[in-house]
């Protein structure tokens, strides 16, 4: 199978499975990473979803072979298939758990779609970065929302226009990731922050996404304001909200820390 969903509460790890296409996805892959996160988003007894990758490699990007196909279809074929893409970028962007990207190796062309639309991403020493695209004369155009939150307008740029390769440091000052560490090392740190996410309130953790959206997005005016009056109002009286304060005033760890 080109991608692997295994589910191992609280966690759920969805795999691409191709090492001896460097990962290089195609609609097969595409499809099967959207079925993926709905089920993983949608089991009760996941926590949290770890998306990693099979051999040397995280991605290589686009599959060749596959491009090559569909630049022999027409505009309205190529639409269609361009909006699969974008289905899957929006599926971990706004997937039913907390996303890490675990990356080793290369991350190329629309594999930095796939990291920059998880919550965190951790990468190996050895981790290279790049926006291919321009030396085939295309864009990243469906990853462009996603890269560009991650990068800030003015580095996108630079790197939409250049391709060049991002070593493992530059990426984590870029904001591409968000922890650089030896390959050995990225299980144990992988693990930390699973950790960690499972001290936090599950349903606080997926209005975290919503809130930072609003708060960098929106101008700071009456509407957000009202927003983020709302927002703890909401939490503070909710079943989450009431159980982290009985939980800290009893000196007991709360319900979803066991879970």
């Amino acid at each position: 199978m080109s991608v692997e969903l295994t589910l191992q509460a609280p966690v759920a790890h969805i795999t691409l499975n191709r090492p001896e296409k460097s990962n290089a996805f195609d609609n097969t892959v595409i499809e099967s990473l959207i079925d993926a996160f709905d089920r993983a988003g949608a089991d009760d007894q996941t926590r949290v979803i770890v998306l990693d990758a099979a051999g040397k490699h995280f991605s290589a990007g686009a599959d060749l072979n596959w491009m090559r196909a569909m630049g022999q279809l027409d505009h309205e074929e190529n639409q269609r298939d361009a909006l699969r893409l974008a289905a899957l970028m929006a599926r971990i962007d706004q997937a039913g758990k907390p996303v890490i990207a675990r990356v080793q190796g290369a991350a190329f062309g629309g594999a930095l779609g796939l990291i920059c639309a998880a919550d965190m991403a951790v990468a190996a020493d050895n981790a290279r970065f790049c926006l291919s695209e321009v030396k085939l004369g295309i864009l990243p155009a469906v990853i462009a929302p996603y890269v560009v939150r991650a990068l800030g307008p003015r580095q996108a740029r630079r790197y939409f226009m250049t391709a060049e390769v991002i070593a493992a440091p530059r990426a984590r000052e870029l904001g591409i990731v968000h922890e650089v560490v030896a390959e050995d090392q990225l299980d144990a740190t992988v693990e930390a922050l699973v950790d960690a996410l499972l001290k936090g309130a599950p349903e606080a953790q997926l209005e975290a996404r919503d809130l930072v959206r609003r708060s960098d997005e929106q101008p700071l005016d009456e509407n957000l304001i009202g927003y983020t009056a709302e927002l703890i109002a909401r939490l503070r009286t909710g079943d989450e909200g009431q159980e982290g304060l009985a939980a800290f005033l009893e000196k007991r760890a709360p319900a979803w820390s066991a879970s």
